[in-house]
């Protein structure tokens, strides 16, 4: 019997959420470079700028502007701490230790050990982007009151579209970039599959539990307002 040349085609399977969002935080490391170059924008023109004394997005008179400043210092400084952080997580020696160091040389680095504080950090950042944002409009459509405490006196409205178009979405956009870059170095230091969706599920539940909270101390003022 001749067998038939028709050659069988193959049907490409159906990518899910997951297999999607690996495949692309697998070969990605754009994420750190663009996270840390936001974040060294944001820390040199808005930061230091109003470390500096400058009033541009600050439409309000400071209670006692020698804490702001300092404030505005060291917020700067930390930022800049984070863009840096994200692109140390792209390189070979967050995952192994480089050979020139004495006694632990070779070593590989427990994932974790970087893992969990830009996790925490980027659910805390886009929690803390997102309930501003959400506040922020409630505020503007008359819904909700806001205490701006630290100012003298202060132009609610324009302060409140200050957060609102560049502030909050900075906070946002900073903490994707860091989950990103997370799950890229999740991926490069052999996180079981397992394990990285597990930790993706966690980290979305955190996300949304910070932001409750948030929106929550807002609307209620039951505590402080976290803000950089």
């Amino acid at each position: 019997m001749q067998e038939s040349n028709t050659s069988k085609l193959s049907i490409p399977t159906r990518m899910g959420f997951f297999e999607r969002f690996e495949d692309f935080t697998k070969s990605s490391v754009w994420p750190a470079y663009i996270g840390c170059l936001s974040a060294l924008l944001y820390a040199v023109f808005v930061r230091f700028y109003h470390a500096a004394g400058g009033t541009i997005g600050m439409p309000g008179k400071i209670n006692d502007p020698a804490v702001f400043y300092m404030g505005s210092y060291m917020a700067g400084i930390t930022i800049m701490f984070c863009g840096f952080a994200l692109i140390a997580l792209i390189k070979p020696w967050s995952r192994i230790v480089p050979t020139k160091v004495p006694l632990i040389g070779d070593r590989k680095i427990q994932p974790l050990l970087l893992l969990t504080p830009t996790l925490l950090g980027s659910a805390f950042l886009i929690a803390h982007g997102v309930s501003g944002i959400m506040t922020k409009a409630l505020l503007l459509a008359g819904f909700i009151t806001v205490e701006f405490s630290g100012f003298v006196e202060v132009d609610v409205r324009d302060l409140a579209l200050w957060d609102l178009l560049l502030y909050e979405p900075f906070f946002c956009f900073l903490g994707m970039m860091a989950g990103l870059t997370a799950a890229h170095y999740a991926q490069a230091s052999g996180v079981r599959q397992s394990s990285f969706r597990r930790g993706t599920i966690l980290f979305l539940i955190m996300v949304l539990l910070l932001t409750v909270f948030f929106v929550s101390s807002i609307v209620f003022d039951f505590v402080d307002k976290i803000s950089f």
